[in-house]
């Protein structure tokens, strides 16, 4: 054993049982008998008195062993009694300290000890636990063609997935070079390819993606969750994931259920039986690295830093690909997506008007804003009023800068066609915004220093936002969240900190600390408050998390559930029931992580010395930025490339058209579930090179 600081100075040899021993335990000195410390066997004791292990004397002949000698009192006592008495001392150090002198009956009685608060059924939230599915032995083949899509005007093939072309371009290059790098395992397979990558949920459905498939659940009333789809196993690693699951009133009915994942620039689309089973729709290609893939009610939206959209519409089976600015962020609401621009416009689409304009190559992109000082936007949110007079609603956008301005945006009933109009500036951030969140009653913004939350108090006046007495601070603090200084993926794809939900009382930041923690944090978004802390229940660490919001059953009483969704290294997913924990609100911890915490975090990881702190931006969501490194670069290149796609052709009147401002009204008027799609799965950080085994290497302070 590495006892500290030894130097040879002789065998001790053997002694009699009651010789007095003269210990000197970093610097406090102990003296007991030969017989105490050796008679468990095979302890560092007995190898040390045994000559087994060279000792270093102090002045006075005591032999010093460099510990710590608060913990050693007890241990001593346990030795001297056979009683275990703590005396104040945590139970982990004091395994810690027995586990590195060899005392095996300490050890157990410890463990013991520490396994009382925890189960392999986990805590009072522990809502479920879906096992690692069965690796898929068949791969995927396509070759055949079907359908249509158009880039830049033209027609353009759809494949199928019944046979492998020849040429599979990017993705299957990629596939090549990591079956190339990295060596298989024992059973043939990649290595970690049973971890959870990527994990997204929709009404009572939910999505994983693995290294090389995907499988889908469904929860059913009577039987709980089940597996309806389970994918062919690909020939390249999955980075984007995205699930639509219900549309209501959509015009597929009861087939409005897909599943999309992506990997450079190369798109699959599979259609969902509610019964069980699956289809695959097509193979579509965005030319460019995917960086963002969402449902816009029945449309798949893909989207690159690059300026290049693509949307692929369920009615009228077309893909469509249009270039508009370098994007850096995005947010969704109902039929409505806005785009923020490098250049620091505001874009949106109306998507519900795709199948009418798909044969012009007309997207209907039209410029909404532009920011006063022509910063980047790196973070959107929208956030639609309540009806408050005949005249129509408010049309409130919150938006963040790469200067790290934080502005809203309000568009008034009266002033349709004059655009909106700024409401509100704060500067309080001094690096990019990464996400924002505008809401009823609050402003939440992060910014990429240290994931650093700002939050702010909204006053409305009869639903509208209101300057008196105006925005109050509320609270400032950070949700800290390393990641892998190499940057790998594995460690960092699907850790998107949040803020979830829409409720107000309800949105939370989930925090998970280091890449191979087990533990994750559960705050309030607003304050920052702790909600509740899960661990998982077999020992695994957490590779990938979500929250789900699920419909409530037909029974009577029944309410809608929220569920935190938490993919492990092995494969295995577990569910935590979030409805009870904000419930419960106010018995967890008032703040975020004590010192305490967070130095037991930082204990599982190295940390490495500080580096290019802030080039690395934390990993996009659906309101935050859509650039990493490599991308915001891209985009700085373009800012200076200022124009703006043509307007939209003039359109005749008809039930839905109209403006922007004009068919925000009417969303509004529409039931809650209609305005937002589902929440994609958070896109991995990774490049077309990163490997698929996330590597334990050292962590930069300053990533995220």
């Amino acid at each position: 054993m590495a006892a500290a600081a030894v130097v040879a100075e002789g065998v001790l040899g053997l002694g009699p049982p009651g010789e007095v021993i003269h210990l000197n335990v970093g610097g406090k000195r102990f003296s007991t008998s030969r017989q105490t410390l050796t008679w468990i066997p095979d302890s560092f004791f007995s190898s040390l008195l045994s000559g087994r292990i060279s000792t270093l004397k102090d002045e006075t002949g005591a032999i010093f062993i460099d510990r710590d000698p608060t913990v050693f009192a007890p241990i001593l006592n346990f030795l001297r009694t056979k009683e275990l008495d703590p005396r104040g001392v945590h139970v982990s150090s004091l395994l810690h300290e027995a586990q590195f002198y060899g005392l095996t009956p300490l050890v157990r009685r410890l463990q013991l000890l520490e396994e009382l608060d925890r189960s392999s059924c986990g805590n009072v939230l522990f809502n479920g636990y879906l096992p690692p599915p069965v690796f898929p032995v068949k791969r995927r083949n396509r070759h055949s063609l079907v359908g249509a899509q158009q880039v830049g005007g033209r027609l353009a093939a759809v494949r199928r997935s019944n046979t492998m072309p020849p040429n599979l371009g990017n993705a299957g290059l990629l596939g090549r070079m990591l079956d190339e790098k990295a060596p298989p395992s024992p059973s043939g397979q990649p290595e970690e390819a049973g971890m959870v990558r990527l994990v997204c949920g929709h009404n009572n459905w939910i999505a994983v993606a693995y290294t090389q498939f995907l499988v889908c659940y469904r929860l059913k009333e009577a039987s709980g969750w089940q597996l309806v789809f389970s994918s062919p196993r690909l020939d390249w690693p999955i980075e984007r994931l995205a699930l639509t699951a219900r549309v209501p009133g959509g015009a597929l009915g009861e087939h409005d259920k897909m599943v999309a994942a992506a990997t450079g620039s190369e798109i699959l689309l599979w259609a969902l039986q509610p019964e069980g089973g699956g289809s695959e729709i097509g193979v579509f290609h965005l030319g460019v690295p995917v960086e963002a893939l969402f449902f816009v009610g029945n449309q798949l939206i893909a989207t690159s830093h690059t300026g290049r959209i693509g949307v692929w519409n369920a009615v009228t089976k077309h893909w469509q690909v249009q270039e508009v600015q370098p994007i850096t962020s995005y947010d969704a609401a109902g039929s409505f997506l806005l785009l923020g621009c490098s250049s620091g416009s505001i874009y949106y689409v109306d998507v519900q008007k795709f199948p009418l304009r798909m044969k012009d190559n007309d997207l209907l992109v039209s410029e909404l804003y532009r920011d006063p000082a022509e910063d980047g936007v790196t973070a959107l949110s929208v956030y639609l009023t309540p009806k408050t007079s005949d005249s129509g609603n408010w049309i409130e956008i919150a938006y963040g800068t790469s200067s790290g301005g934080v502005r809203v945006i309000v568009q008034h009933p009266e002033t349709v066609g004059s655009g909106p109009q700024l409401f509100q500036t704060f500067t309080v951030h001094r690096s990019p915004v990464t996400k924002i969140m505008l809401s009823e009653k609050h402003l939440i913004s992060v910014c990429a220093d240290n994931n650093h939350v700002r939050t702010w108090s909204v006053t409305r006046f009869r639903g509208m936002i209101s300057t008196q007495p105006g925005s109050t601070p509320l609270a400032s603090f950070k949700i800290l969240a390393l990641e892998s200084a190499d940057g790998h993926g594995g460690c960092s794809a699907g850790n998107d900190i949040g803020p979830y939900g829409e409720r107000d009382d309800q949105q939370v930041f989930i925090q998970k600390v280091v890449p191979n923690a087990s533990q994750l944090f559960v705050r309030l978004s607003s304050t920052g408050q702790r909600v509740c802390s899960v661990r998982s229940v077999d020992g695994s660490p957490t590779t990938a998390f979500t929250v789900l919001e699920c419909e409530g059953s037909r029974r009577l009483g029944s309410r809608p559930r929220r569920y935190l969704l938490t993919g492990q290294a092995n494969g295995s997913l577990a569910m935590w029931d979030l409805t009870t924990a904000m419930d419960g609100l106010g018995q967890a911890p008032a703040g975020g992580l004590t010192e305490e915490e967070l130095m037991g975090q930082l204990e599982q990881c190295e940390l490495a010395p500080l580096a290019s702190s802030r080039s690395s931006l934390p990993s996009p969501s659906p309101r935050a930025s859509l650039t990493s490194l490599h991308s915001a670069s891209s985009s700085t290149s373009l800012a200076g490339h200022r124009g703006s796609p043509s307007p939209p052709q003039a359109e005749a009147r008809r039930p839905g058209g109209g403006s922007f401002a004009e068919r925000c009204q009417e969303l509004v008027r529409r039931p809650p579930e209609l305005r937002r799609p589902p929440t994609p799965a958070p896109r991995p950080s990774t490049g077309l090179g990163a490997p698929l085994t996330p590597p334990k290497k050292k962590l930069n302070e300053t990533s995220f």
